[in-house]
């Protein structure tokens, strides 16, 4: 897969651009802060939906705008889709497939995306929220029609906790009043509606890590071979493990379900106390294991690095296995990287039918990438009100372009204008030391 065009107005920094792309590997280049990230991060969510930096869409709109937009043209095995996504505030998000309109969940898995950031070491070394969030989004890019599982979960979540915080006092008083009856009674029913789809939920992720779980091994030993092997656990109540999976295809969800209600019963007493559910998988953890140690806390800076790449490059092989290779999608994480790890994401990245890269300087990059275009991302306008430009580049309107201070040359040696064609590759580096879109 690959993208043929894309648009993004109003999102974040980017007033308009308008961008022609092309098979193989696509490098923008700019300092800090001038709208690489921000490029990226708009094409991620019209693949997914989901922001790798917030969870609200307010950030994502421009200043002084109230919604914000974006739109892409994907290539896979010789037929073209255009996928559009209006981002509002205050009301429901606007999609159209061709042109025609559709719910906003109906675009995810039209663009395959595989995103590394630095905020990746957060996998490792973050807590688990962002873990889970690895797991959901893959799901749902694996089979799109788990995100209204997702949703239907998180919406009946929070009308449980909602009912244990509004009616807590009669909760504590139980059976020996009327009202107290009366609140168990709802509280049953939310039990009931939580323990079958979060079954459902933690069936495919179990699923899906009996089927990742061999490639972020695989993966993290070719990035570390003399590190320790590494392992992934989940962590539930009860506890429920990759090895279950093997043990019981398909997964006997009633039994999940079932597991499930023993939980909530035996954290009732605590929830009524707290007024929040803390049973289910909205509290569950992948854990990440390095030998027989976990890796947050345990491993090294590297190692967690080596880890966190893994889990992208696993994520990466499983959507390509499943019959659609994703865009890669790598923001300024060259420069975190020592030189071996850079070389075998250069591997990677040149295997790729579609890599979009950004880097601070081109001396980040390999000396083995064969560039096919770069670009360079500038800003104009107050500290407070910048203007991200490609390529010097303001608007379609001639009249209204700025030209931009800096020479791509400047940037990336053997660099062409925008959209050309590079004929030699990038300087090698000198640093070689180790190292929610879719509201219903």
């Amino acid at each position: 897969m690959f993208l043929r065009h894309c648009e993004l107005h109003n999102f974040r920094s980017w007033d308009h651009l308008s961008l022609d792309l092309q098979p193989g590997i696509t490098v923008f280049v700019g300092a800090n802060g001038q709208g690489k990230t921000n490029f990226l991060e708009g094409i991620n969510y019209l693949a997914t939906l989901r922001s790798h930096r917030v969870s609200g869409d307010g950030p994502l709109i421009h200043e002084g705008t109230d919604s914000a937009q974006l739109a892409a043209t994907a290539v896979h095995n010789r037929r073209e889709l255009t996928v559009a996504l209006d981002i509002h505030t205050g009301k429901t998000n606007q999609a159209t497939i061709n042109t025609s309109p559709c719910r906003p969940r109906d675009i995810v898995g039209v663009i395959s995306t595989i995103l590394f950031a630095p905020e990746d070491l957060s996998l490792v070394r973050g807590d688990p929220a962002g873990r889970r969030s690895y797991l959901d989004d893959l799901l749902i890019q694996r089979r799109p029609r788990l995100r209204g599982v997702t949703s239907d979960y998180e919406k009946i979540l929070r009308q449980r906790n909602a009912l244990l915080k509004s009616a807590s006092m009669a909760l504590r008083h139980g059976y020996r009043t009327s009202a107290g009856a009366s609140a168990l009674a709802t509280l049953d029913a939310w039990d009931a509606q939580l323990a079958h789809v979060g079954a459902q939920l933690v069936a495919a992720r179990l699923n899906l890590l009996r089927d990742i779980a061999p490639l972020v091994a695989r993966n993290y030993a070719e990035l570390a071979p003399h590190s320790r092997p590494a392992q992934l656990s989940y962590t539930s109540i009860p506890q429920i493990t990759v090895e279950d999976c093997a043990a019981s295809l398909p997964l006997d969800e009633e039994y999940l379900e079932a597991a499930l209600l023993a939980g909530l019963a035996e954290k009732r007493d605590h929830e009524i106390e707290r007024g929040i559910t803390l049973a289910g998988p909205h509290r569950d953890d992948l854990t990440l294991l390095l030998g027989v140690q976990p890796a947050k806390g345990f491993a090294s800076h590297g190692e967690s690095w080596s880890l966190a790449l893994a889990l992208r490059l696993a994520a990466y092989d499983l959507l390509t296995a499943d019959g659609t290779e994703p865009i890669l999608l790598l923001d300024d994480v060259f420069a975190e990287l020592d030189r071996y790890r850079r070389e075998a994401l250069a591997a990677v990245a040149a295997k790729a039918e579609q890599t979009l890269i950004t880097a601070a300087v081109g001396e980040d990059l390999p000396a083995e990438l064969h560039v096919a275009a770069t670009h360079t991302v500038s800003t104009v306008g107050e500290a407070s009100h910048r203007i991200s430009l490609l390529d010097g580049i303001l608007t379609d309107d001639p009249t209204l372009n700025v030209p931009s201070d800096v020479a791509p040359s400047a940037y990336m040696p053997g660099s062409v204008e925008s959209g050309g064609v590079e004929q030699e590759n990038v300087a090698p580096s000198s640093a070689d030391q180790p190292e929610d879109g879719d509201r219903q």
